[in-house]
């Protein structure tokens, strides 16, 4: 999709430039990137003594196992059948060769007993066609369903799951604790398939910004190793319940480092049935480009506020100009840059303070929905204004 440019946006994140994969997978960073009121206590009650024995895996002397591992164990048999291979083909033109086929690979998971896939966007970009291999014996052609480049999503359908495939359980990205054991399945190089790796969350919500129309936000990092190939797979807690969906890692070489990048389970519940219902996600737009307000920037314009988002432009038709929302009536040279001044201030949506075209665009996509109308707070002059605003779908031109 061609996106709104957002303005100030870095495409350096720690100092860093995010590569987008093509279709092998993950590649360098590279995407595959209170209070408590307690009751009157209750009589002692006479203690019980609780014994918990861990069978351990048949095969597999008692001693050479514990608790940790056998869980580990458990989750992998029961969720690496529902974790597959992809395989994409590409026709490339060369001048000299002509028309040729070019591979892909990746990883994804079942959805549900309908058949539906989950991977990357990145995994399946321009792809003609697409295969789904449960195993080596169990090979699925693969129909693209729905996409989503701004949230790096992809939902594919097979029509027959094999017997005895389970879906993946979905987590809740909201109890994630820093520390927390990761556990990793994927097919790194599109040849290790079914290849389980563990770790720990080493970080959570995370902002990486891909490019100028893809930032993946509350994004979970973790240390279980991922490589070229994992991308799509799935990140998952000690349940075995899904956490994320693996997308990036940072690596100056293109291999494991330590920095695996996920999309959180939360942003994959919101895209994924909009995409099987309807092929894409509907972005809620409002049609505007903003600077974000400094002190700095306030007094070299003598702005009446320190904080909010200078409306510098208003694209036509939008819904930012149905409602009458003013861009910039000038421009101004400060410093070395040029700054369209004049225009409103957005300092807050429905009460949630904006700072920053950053602030809006996460508010929008996390809160809103394409059809909602939205209380804008809005100073003009010497006014304060409040507009009322109904979001529309954000132009496939966008």
């Amino acid at each position: 999709m061609e996106g709104v440019m957002r303005e100030g946006r870095l495409l350096a994140y720690w100092g860093l430039t995010l590569v987008l994969s093509a279709l092998t997978g993950c590649a360098g960073l590279t995407i595959l990137e209170r209070s408590s009121v307690l009751p009157t206590p209750l009589p002692t009650p006479t203690p019980q003594i609780v014994i918990i024995v861990a069978t351990p895996t048949p095969g597999l002397p008692p001693e050479m196992v514990d608790v940790g591992e056998e869980r580990i164990i458990a989750v992998y048999e029961r969720v690496s059948p529902a974790v597959v291979n992809i395989t994409t083909r590409v026709l490339r033109e060369s001048f000299f060769f002509g028309v040729y086929p070019e591979e892909g690979t990746g990883s994804g998971f079942l959805w549900d007993r309908d058949g539906h896939i989950v991977t990357n966007y990145h995994v399946v970009r321009g792809a003609q066609s697409v295969e789904v291999a449960f195993s080596d014996e169990i090979v699925r052609p693969a129909t693209i369903v729905g996409v989503d480049p701004m949230n790096d999503l992809a939902v594919l359908h097979v029509d027959d799951v094999p017997p005895g495939v389970q879906p993946i359980e979905l987590g809740d990205a909201s109890k994630l604790r820093v520390g927390q054991r990761a556990i990793a399945i994927g097919n790194p190089f599109g040849q290790f398939e079914r290849t389980l790796t563990t770790g720990v969350i080493s970080a959570l919500n995370r902002t990486i910004t891909i490019d100028e129309n893809t930032v993946l936000r509350h994004v979970i990092q973790t240390d279980a190793a991922i490589n070229r190939g994992n991308s799509g797979g799935p990140l998952l807690d000690s349940f075995g319940r899904l956490i994320g969906v693996n997308s990036a890692i940072y690596s100056p070489t293109g291999t494991s480092a330590g920095i695996g990048l996920a999309i959180s389970v939360d942003t994959v519940k919101r895209v994924v049935p909009e995409l099987i219902a309807r092929g894409r996600y509907p972005h809620p737009w409002l049609g505007i480009l903003g600077y974000g307000i400094t002190p700095a920037l306030a007094q070299a314009l003598d702005l009446p506020v320190e904080q909010g988002l200078l409306v510098a432009r208003i694209y036509r038709d939008s819904p930012a100009a149905r409602a009458g929302l003013r861009g910039a009536r000038r421009e101004v040279i400060i410093g070395n840059r040029i700054i369209l001044a004049g225009g409103d201030i957005l300092t807050a949506v429905d009460g949630q303070p904006i700072r920053s075209m950053d602030d809006l665009d996460a508010y929008l996509e996390e809160h809103t929905r394409v059809g909602q109308t939205v209380i804008l707070d809005v100073v003009r002059g010497e006014q304060h204004l409040q507009i009322s605003v109904e979001l529309e779908e954000m132009p496939s031109t966008f």
